[in-house]
């Protein structure tokens, strides 16, 4: 079975999975990788970016090696490497989660629990829940849906066509190690540098895919293209910008300003502020569905921009093969 086939058959099966089976509860690949990281800094942290360069290889580096290495080892069966490309799909998207959460914390605030929906938030963001109202953690959640959707399915599904397993776990660890040593801490701030731009390069063609597919399958293509086009480059996000900003648009409502994060305060720039109105608990909902149409569409455009990167080299290969059977 050719590996375009594959990619889109172990993937298919992946987000199915996902989608029935959601993330375990305990021991969640994720969460070893997360605690194998973990002990990698204990043992190299110094307040010097080459040593956190050196943490960011050893752990990203020693993920893709690990998807190599299966690959390999499969690579005779067609069934085989279907399953690995399922089952590390599987484990890399996240795409169900976000949506069990981000639907809980609607769900508590339809209901008129304040409580309980600050409670949830940190399921699904960094921010300080004290300090929102319900609009607020509202729009919070719609952000988090938009960012996550690039982060926890689009981004990887870029990778998983471009590179396979390798590109799949690899992904997942670039992204999994800016969240744990990429922020700007002062324990961090040099140690996760390399974490943070390795993060930036790796989500870059995802989170224009999913941009592009957001401005396409939303209710309001125009006014998601010019959002897209008007603020994200104002976003301090490269990647974070466009996602967000065409979210933005296509629901036609206002995203960024003040953020609070255990107690520092930004102030991002309004993205969709013309045209936007303010977030309402009824749009995490739309978010939610926003988003799982992202990332089916994903699916089919990485499957078939393999399967025709595939065709485009084939007659390249067709002439090498002429050519070397010729007389010298």
């Amino acid at each position: 079975m050719r590996a375009e086939r594959v990619f889109a058959y172990g993937a298919a099966a992946g987000l199915l999975g996902d989608l029935l089976l959601g993330d375990p509860r305990r021991g969640h690949p994720v969460a070893l990788f997360g605690r194998a990281a973990g002990a990698v800094e204990r043992g190299l942290w110094h307040d010097h970016r080459g040593w956190g360069a050196l943490h960011t290889a050893v752990c990203a580096g020693g993920a893709a090696a690990l998807g190599t290495a299966a690959a390999r080892a499969v690579r005779r069966s067609p069934a085989a490497s279907v399953a690995l490309t399922a089952a590390a799909t599987w484990a890399v998207v996240g795409g169900t989660s976000l949506a069990r959460e981000a639907r809980a914390v609607g769900r508590a605030l339809d209901a008129g629990d304040l409580g309980t929906a600050r409670a949830r938030l940190p399921h699904l963001c960094g921010r300080d829940p004290e300090a929102l109202d319900a609009d607020g953690i509202a729009r919070a959640v719609v952000e988090s849906v938009a960012e996550n959707t690039s982060d926890a399915v689009v981004g990887a599904l870029v990778w998983g066509a471009a590179a396979g397993v390798p590109g799949l776990l690899g992904f997942r660890a670039a992204n999994t190690l800016d969240a744990m040593v990429g922020h700007r801490s002062p324990r961090h701030l040099r140690y996760g540098w390399a974490s943070a731009r390795l993060d930036d390069l790796a989500g870059w063609p995802g989170a224009r895919l999913t941009a592009v597919l957001a401005t396409a399958s939303g209710g309001d293509p125009r006014g998601a293209l010019r959002a897209w086009r008007a603020d994200a480059g104002r976003h301090p996000s490269p990647n974070a910008g466009p996602v967000e900003a065409s979210f933005a648009g296509a629901l036609g409502v206002r995203l960024g300003g003040t953020l609070s994060y255990a107690g520092r305060v930004e102030h991002r720039p309004v993205l969709n502020g013309a045209a936007g109105r303010p977030v309402r608990t009824g749009d995490i909902e739309r978010a939610v569905r926003l988003s799982r149409r992202v990332g089916w569409l994903a699916l089919g455009v990485c499957a078939g921009a393999r399967l025709l990167a595939r065709r485009a080299a084939a007659p390249g290969r067709r002439a090498a093969g002429r050519g070397t059977g010729g007389r010298s």
